[in-house]
Order: structure tokens, then sequence, then C-alpha cells
């Protein structure tokens, strides 16, 4: 209809139109969906992993995002926009919740809409086919019948979506092949395990998809570790936080932050397991982040590193402002299963003046330590002399147990690391994301400190131990000569 047309329409007529096209913009709410820049990360990464965690503070759009992705693979409707994983077939999809009334609030209310107003949701109400109630719990939808496809000469298929609840455990995941599974928050190991199962999918040709979106307010859970300890090839974690949503103003997330229980903050607002008092280094980001800045030529420049191969190799980049005593983090690298020398080049490409502070050891072989150093110094990297130690006061550090005294240069440095955050004296650069999640769950259990995920907070250790060893940028100097100037002598 034009403009025209429009015009000439009386108010009651506009009216009506009004509400017309309002109430058909609701029965399509996958149209208008337009993701923050980490839900499109999450999506994107569906191209490559079969495993994805959108981890979130409360309230941020985390069902959102994936309530918008299951409700797209279901009917087959993509927008131009998408660069995430393309079901160009119909699918069986499982989604589930802590409880089937649970479920039926978060991710039934988010595909289908309330129940009152079915159509409204994800899932545009004209592919919607049929749904079959649960028993035994008001309201709640126990499948659906979904269109994919269709239009013009192609006849649509059907989609087939499933809403389940861990309450039952894991043995009511089990026997069906699915296409894509939904876990909106944290379900028990054992459930997830065989929920995944279920996407194994061999007879489809390929694997299926696995969603998960969740606060991990159980802290350090072993789902929680399968993500961000252990790292299989196959998963892939997006963590979303306040700061990354535009639907609240800045004073409105200063409120909803303030408005958390001290202990819980860090998981409700940013998406950090809550690790309480075992939380090596609980500071608040705020006192550490800062954006980019211009560093002096008279900073001193340092660089720790920590020594790995299953685990990363991981080293920091700092500058120091004597004035104030401020470390300043620029810039950081961590890279898995690769030899000195691709290390060494990306060290190089940084600065091969920068000393580099390194550790006792690497790889837990007392032995291994002087002997990757030098593979470094034969690679160009300016390692330093001796590696990074704290000398306590009246000890020669000759003999002795050197487990004893290792184990106290590790709770020195830390205490010296956590001393300076808390006096601002430590500034880390936001975009190190890296840096920042191994900062929020750096732990410890039992009194003792996880050693996994923990690389770039070693490395940072080693190089305040050895601040004092940084050097400054080294002045081009130009010659007169190299000019054509006369060789005159002074």
């Amino acid at each position: 209809m034009d403009l025209s047309a429009i015009l000439a329409m009386s108010p009651e007529m506009r009216r009506a139109l009004r509400i017309e096209l309002t109430q058909k913009a609701a029965r399509n709410r996958l149209l208008d969906y337009r993701p923050y820049p980490k839900q499109r990360e999450f999506h994107a990464a569906g191209k490559k992993y079969r495993e994805r965690l959108l981890r979130a503070g409360n309230q941020l759009g985390k069902t959102m995002a994936a309530g918008a992705e299951v409700a797209m693979h279901l009917t087959g409707r993509y927008p131009k926009w998408w660069e995430g994983r393309v079901w160009d077939k119909e699918i069986v999809a499982w989604v589930a919740g802590v409880t089937s009334e649970v479920t039926r609030d978060t991710c039934q209310r988010m595909l289908m809409g309330r129940f009152n107003a079915i159509g409204t949701g994800m899932i545009p109400a004209d592919a919607i086919k049929e749904r079959n109630l649960k028993r035994g719990v008001a309201d709640a939808i126990d499948s659906v019948v979904v269109l994919h496809g269709g239009g013009g000469d192609v006849q649509a298929t059907e989609s087939l979506l499933f809403f389940k609840s861990y309450e039952n455990g894991r043995e009511k995941f089990q026997g069906e092949t699915i296409h894509l599974g939904w876990c909106d928050e944290e379900p028990p190991l054992d459930v997830y395990t065989e929920f995944l199962t279920r996407t194994n999918a061999a007879e489809l040709g390929q694997f299926g998809s696995m969603l998960m979106t969740f606060t991990p307010l159980q802290g350090m859970s072993d789902v929680v570790a399968r993500f961000l300890m252990e790292q299989p090839e196959s998963a892939h974690d997006t963590n979303m936080t306040i700061y990354d949503v535009e639907h609240y103003t800045t004073e409105q997330k200063r409120q909803i932050i303030a408005s958390y229980p001290a202990h819980e903050r860090e998981a409700r607002s940013k998406g950090t397991p809550t690790l309480g008092s075992g939380r090596i280094y609980p500071v608040e980001d705020e006192l550490l982040e800062e954006g980019a800045i211009e560093i002096p030529d008279h900073w001193p420049r340092i660089a720790g590193m920590d020594f790995g191969w299953d685990h990363p190799t991981a080293a920091v980049w700092a500058a120091w402002d004597r004035d104030t005593d401020t470390v300043h983090i620029y810039d950081a690298h961590q890279l898995r299963q690769q030899p000195p020398a691709v290390h060494a080049a990306a060290i190089k490409a940084r600065g091969a003046w920068i000393p580099m502070a390194w550790p006792h050891d690497g790889n837990n072989d007392t032995a291994a330590g002087p002997q990757i150093a030098q593979q470094y110094r034969d690679q160009g990297v300016e390692m330093l002399p001796n590696h990074a130690q704290y000398q306590p006061i009246g000890h020669d550090n000759k003999g002795g147990d050197n487990t004893r005294s290792s184990l106290m240069s590790v709770e020195a440095g830390i205490a010296d690391t956590l001393t300076r955050m808390t006096e601002g004296r430590l500034k880390v650069a936001k975009h190190l994301h890296d840096w920042w999640n191994e900062f929020r769950l750096y732990h410890r259990k039992d009194g003792k400190i996880v050693k996994e995920r923990d690389d770039l907070m070693d490395a940072t250790r080693y190089m305040l131990m050895c601040l004092d060893k940084g050097k400054t940028k080294p002045v081009q100097r130009n010659s007169l000569r190299s000019r054509g100037a006369p060789n005159w002598r002074f």
C-alpha cells in the first residue's frame, strides 16, 4: 500500500491498519531479531564448533539468542547477515530446562509466545502447523510440528520440536537421534553428556549441534569446567557481560550491578562463575581495565612468558610508569602445540629488544627451563639471563628445599600482584580477552591453586617479578654522515 492510499484513509481506518501491522509484526518476531556482537559471535561459532556455550549475566539476551537460532534451524528462515551453520532440510530439535514449569516459562515462551498468544515467539505463527500439550503441567507444550522451507512451488517439509526437562534424569534423554539440542540453564553433567550423545547423528552424515545458555551461579561445576578448563576442540565458549548489551543505559547498568549481592555480582552481570573465597584475585574488573594508551618511550618495557605444549605457551607485555609505579599490560600472546620458532616470531614482532622473563621450568620438567630458554635465545628472543624468582632476605638460594622455595616464590608473586591490583598500580587493556577470562577464573580448590587455564596469570607474575629488568625503547639515531653532512668533529 502506497503513502497516498494511507493518507486518503480516515483516522479510524489508519488506526485499524496500524493495529493490523503491529499484530502481524508480533507474529513474525524472528524477522526483527538483530543480535549484539557477542550474540552474533555465538551464532557464527556454530559453523565450526559442535558444542557452544553462551555464558552471560542475567537478562542480557542469552535465551533470546538461542531461541532465535533454534527458530531459524526449525524453519529454514535465515537472515542475510547469518554466518552460522545452516540446515537445508527439516530437523528434529530438543529444548530443555531445569523443570517442565521452568522450560514452559522460558524456552517455550521464547519460541512460541505466551500460552494465550501462541505464534508471537521466535517461531513465526505461519510456521506452526500443530502442537501437543504435555500431561500434568498446565499450559506446557510437549511437541510442535514446524514448517521448514516452502514458498513458491516448493512444498514445505516438517521439523519436529520437543520440550524436555532435567528433573527426570538422563534416562529421559536416551534413544533418539536429533539434529539440534538446546539447554537453557545449566544441566547436570550426566544429562548434558547424554543430550550431547543424541547429536552424534551418524546416520545423518554429520554431527548435530548443541547449544547451552546460562548464568554460571553454580561456580566451577563440571559442565562449566568442560568449556573453560578442559576446552575440547569441539567446544566454544562465548562470554557476554552487561557491558556488551545496549538495552540498558550506563546508569541502569550501575544500578543493576549494585543491586546484586557482592558474591554474585560477577556471575549475574558478567557470566563469570561464582568462585567465592576460592578466587585468587577477588578484584573488580573496573579497578584494572583501561583502553588503549600511548606508551612514552621513557617507560621501560618488560615481558613475561610461561612455557607450554598441551596447555598454551603464553606471554604478556607491559610498560612501567615509574613516576606512579603503575604497570600497564598492553599485549598478550597465547598458543598451544607450537614449537619455539613459532612463538619466537610472534614475540619478536612485538619488539625483539624487550626483555623476557621466564619460569624455572617448562612443562613441569625441572631440567627443561634453561634448555627451553636457550632455544628461544637461539631464535633471537631477549631472554633474561636467569629465571624469575623471589630472593628471600638472608637466603642465598643455594641448596635447600627447591620445592618449598618455588611455592614461596609463587605465593609471594601472587601477594605482590594482588597488592598492585587493589592499589590501582596494575592496569590491563580491555581488549585482551584471554587475559581477562583467566583472571576471572583463577582460583584455589581446597587451598591449592588450580593449575588449569592459568598460563597468562603465570606469565604476568613472572613479568612483575622481573620488573626492574625492563628496558626503554632504543633510540633510532640517523648519523649526520649518512645524510651527507660534513665529517665534523666536536
